[in-house]
């Protein structure tokens, strides 16, 4: 077993902790699952770290990112409000790839083509928030796009800790 990311997620309900694992050679990165392919959630570091030890996990501490779905949330719910920083959607975006992933069971996130790779290419120089980026700037297209997937990422995130019928 490779090293395991405790990786936060908070919200207005509350704050989890997820594991995250990075992808062996070229392999996708990946989020701990159960031996039933449901996503490993842990509501404080002791059960975290009780449960990695037990698994023979070796649990780097160091650094641990902490992703705000709440913002996430706002910026894909309501298009006037101010802007989100491009870091923020990112970490998201790869985020929601890598639950999509690793989840066995349930629905995927909508199929991604030209659009979100423009999109995704945009964001990751980090002008794609930027109006003055001129061409650099998600066009009206890619923003909807964007909107949908992280819409639907967020939905399967709910399902993923909450189970069906709570999105």
């Amino acid at each position: 077993m490779a090293d395991c990311y405790p990786y936060r997620i908070t919200t207005h309900r509350e704050d989890l902790t997820v594991i995250w694992q990075p992808g062996e050679d070229d392999g996708p990165d990946a989020l701990a699952v159960d031996d039933h392919g449901r996503l490993l959630v842990f509501e404080d570091r002791e059960t975290l770290q009780e449960y990695c030890a037990r698994n023979g996990w070796k649990l780097v501490g160091e650094g641990e990112a902490t992703l705000d779905l709440d913002v996430v949330r706002q910026w894909v719910e309501h298009s006037d409000l101010g802007p989100v920083t491009a870091g923020l959607l990112l970490d998201a975006w790869n985020f929601i790839e890598d639950l999509s992933h690793s989840l066995k069971a349930g629905p995927s996130l909508p199929s991604q083509g030209p659009i979100h790779d423009s999109a995704y290419e945009k964001i990751f120089r980090g002008d794609a928030l930027v109006p003055a980026a001129a061409a650099g700037a998600w066009t009206d297209e890619e923003t909807a796009a964007v909107r949908e997937l992280l819409r639907a990422g967020l939905r399967l995130w709910e399902r993923a800790v909450r189970g069906p019928g709570t999105d």
